[in-house]
């Protein structure tokens, strides 16, 4: 078989580092410590820290640089010091500085990338596979998620209650936070929390740790935190019972399909439950996410599907535990699936429950089951999901999922079309991280269950990744069967469509993927990092014929200033299985086509008022001639106002009857933030590949503390004919935070 040598070498390669990598870690815990001892004393959080709690307090060590390089100290130092009562952990921030913060926006969420802030990772568990990020930046908007072990960046999705308040002064800032031990979840008799801060001095472009994280690794990296160190048990954090209920009203019209104006209004309500103290059960009634900001379109010039990231945030907290199952072009749970039809219209989601957290020190679950409602023709659908992750050696994990979708057709629409009937997954995966986190392999075995099918339906994975200080590599093989289904889930190329046909056949595929970085850390001059990658992608039919091969090779240097500029070129080769049309004109034969591309880019210091981002690209698709320009301006007049306009021009050309194609995308977005609990955010795409126009207007008012009014405008036209409407709403929402 084709790919029994790669996963050979794989597996050989996996096992032998596995012992090597596990022994060259460092126990920051021994070298960074912090011991945090009660007050009985009132807290007033107000940044100047005059409790006498304060003053007794233990203070950090030095922080150490993390960005653009890792050696030595940062230019302006931070002081922490950690205290706490029945009810709060107490944070005191100082900032040294030399003048005016910055920061990119007030919005709740915004991160601590590029902004003037200060982050805690906090890790109850000690376990460095999943713990808390508090982020507020000197301006006081906040920002929180939660941290597992897999995930492949924050997303900001986690929502919880907790204060802070800032204060700015001539040469420095201050931050004083209360972090309510409800809003976290802990075992009481830990003594010993990870913890590690993190400080974005943006206008240096210097991050800097409190323990010594190497430069190719995350900020946040849990593998890299100290220890802080409770002198008695913390406080138990008792029951924990949030009630949001929320109220919405709409007005809408839609025209394309011939639906008179009508208004409507709507209740349900969310609900978060401590079962344990690290045990949550998280309730949803008729939930409603139409204050969801809508999706950025983007040009697809691929002949399959476009992966969407989720924004629904019931779905998105905890989200690791199902989705980060598979690879990215394959994922057996993918929760946009929930709440949508084949063609991705809405479906009413009538109720759902979510069980996650830790059942002990080392296991972690997730329940899940969402229930949808009949609309029209289409039948209600039960969702069900189940995963269990256990850790094992010190940062490793196996972990395996169920996954099942009830369809409630009639048994003469099972007999019709039985595979609609129900889809079921199942998967067991391995993966291994040292502690030093610099080595991570992954083996995984996924099946899929169908009617009638009994062969063919499997989809097994293996790689191995090294993300070295100056060399990194990842090497990744796996085999998807054509008969592997994924009701709840997505996977980017199984789908062909033939466009002489006008139908979709379903092929499997066998690939092999590498990618090899090699990056110069620059200690003088205006570049902070010089990187070399090369990438290359292997696809192969179940036959072992080959599909599709392409390498590119890319050059990149960072500046100090945050800007960037780099440049690439690839080589593509496609065994075209189908006729494939990119344009009004004829299809493109099945026949083998070999293509290569070059192009070039750059981004200016983002910091300024004025920054631009560019790309250009140019050379062959498939048997014609490629030309690509997307260009990105940003104004931006902190803290209150942003406005980016960014626009992507698409030009093919092929010969004879294939034709031409010119696409445009132009999508400005305005946001204005008028205080930290006032926002108003407007999104224009001007989409002649979708053949729409979209404007997305969205007021946000967060009137108490996790609380807020939302009033959202929304309307679609077609570019052609030029701004037809296609349908129209104005949307109300009001939710509230109720802690019982």
């Amino acid at each position: 078989m084709l790919l029994s040598k790669p996963f050979l070498i794989l597996w050989i390669l996996f096992s032998s580092f596995t012992a090597v990598a596990q022994d060259n870690t460092v126990n920051f815990q021994q070298d960074y410590q912090l011991a945090i001892t009660k007050t009985s004393e009132s807290i007033k959080l107000d940044g100047d820290f005059t409790e006498s709690a304060w003053k007794q307090a233990e203070t950090n060590s030095p922080f150490w640089k993390k960005f653009p390089n890792d050696e030595g100290r940062p230019k302006r130092n931070t002081d922490i010091r950690i205290t706490y009562d029945d009810k709060f952990l107490y944070i005191a921030v100082t900032a040294w500085d030399s003048g005016a913060a910055f920061i990119q926006s007030l919005k709740r969420d915004i991160g601590h990338d590029g902004n003037d802030a200060i982050g805690i990772i906090l890790d109850p568990t000690n376990q460095r596979t999943n713990g808390f990020f508090f982020v507020v930046n000197a301006f006081n908007a906040q920002s929180e998620d939660q941290l597992p072990l897999d995930d492949e960046s924050t997303s900001w999705s986690w929502d919880n209650k907790w204060y802070s308040v800032t204060k700015r002064l001539p040469d420095r800032w201050t931050a004083e936070i209360a972090i309510p031990f409800k809003s976290i979840r802990y075992r009481a008799d830990k003594l010993i929390w990870g913890l590690n801060f993190v400080r974005v001095d943006a206008k240096s472009n210097e991050y800097s740790t409190w323990t010594h994280v190497p430069l190719n690794f995350k900020s946040m990296d849990l593998g890299y935190t100290g220890a802080m160190h409770w002198k008695e048990p913390p406080p138990q954090p008792g029951s924990n019972l949030v009630l949001i209920p929320y109220i919405t009203s709409n007005v809408m019209s839609d025209q394309e399909n011939g639906t008179a104006t009508q208004t409507s209004a709507n209740a349900g309500f969310d609900a978060k439950v401590a079962l344990s103290s690290s045990l949550n059960l998280d309730l949803t009634v008729n939930p409603d996410f139409s204050q969801v900001e809508v999706d950025q379109q983007v040009t697809n010039l691929t002949r399959f599907s476009i992966f969407f990231p989720e924004r629904r945030t019931f779905f998105l907290e905890n989200a690791d535990l199902f989705a980060q199952y598979g690879i990215p072009p394959v994922r057996p749970f993918y929760s946009r699936t929930i709440g949508l039809d084949k063609e991705g219209n809405k479906i009413p989601i009538l109720f759902g429950a979510r069980v996650s957290g830790n059942i002990t020190k080392s296991t972690r679950i997730g329940f899940m089951n969402m229930q949808t409602g009949r609309k029209g023709a289409y039948s209600p659908e039960n969702y069900t999901a189940a995963s269990i992750s256990q850790r094992v050696l010190k940062r490793s994990v196996v972990k395996a999922y169920f996954l099942n979708r009830e369809n409630a057709i009639t048994q003469e629409e099972r007999i019709k079309s039985p595979l609609d009937a129900y889809g079921r997954n199942a998967g067991l995966e391995f993966n291994y991280n040292n502690l030093k986190g610099d080595w991570s392999g992954w083996a995984a075995y996924h099946h899929s269950f169908k009617p009638g099918i009994r062969k063919d339906n499997q989809f097994i994975d293996a790689g191995i990744n090294y993300n070295g200080r100056k060399f990194s590599f990842l090497l990744n093989t796996g085999t998807l069967g054509t008969q592997y289904y994924t009701d709840m889930g997505f996977v980017e190329r199984i789908n062909n469509y033939d466009a002489v046909r006008d139908t979709t056949i379903r092929l499997g595929f066998k690939q092999l993927y590498n990618e090899w970085g090699y990056r110069v850390i620059s200690k003088k001059g205006a570049v902070t990092t010089y990187s070399l990658g090369l990438t290359n992608y292997l696809v192969f039919n179940p036959d072992n014929s080959p599909n599709e091969r392409s390498h590119e090779l890319e050059y990149q240097m960072q500046f100090k200033n945050t800007g960037f500029l780099f440049a690439f070129a690839n080589t593509n080769q496609v065994q075209l299985q189908y006729p494939s049309s990119f344009t009004d004109g004829d299809p493109l034969p099945v026949a083998t086509y070999t293509y290569h591309q070059a192009g070039l880019g750059f981004q200016t210091d983002f910091r300024k008022p004025v920054s631009i981002f560019m790309r250009i690209t140019g050379g062959g698709f498939y048997n014609g001639n490629y030309q690509s320009v997307r260009t990105t301006l940003t104004l931006r007049k902190q803290p209150h106002l942003n406005i980016s306009l960014t626009a992507e021009y698409n030009k093919l050309q092929f010969p004879g009857s294939y034709g031409n194609n010119e696409l445009l995308l132009i999508a400005p977005r305005i946001e204005m933030n008028f205080t930290t609990n006032l926002f108003w955010t407007t999104f224009l795409q001007y989409n002649t590949q979708r053949n729409n126009f979209n404007v997305n207007s969205r007021l946000q008012y967060r009137f108490k503390p996790m609380s807020d009014l939302f009033l959202v405008y929304t309307d679609n036209y077609f570019t052609d004919p030029l701004f037809r409407n296609k349908n129209r709403a104005l949307v109300f929402k009001i939710n509230y935070w109720l802690n019982l």
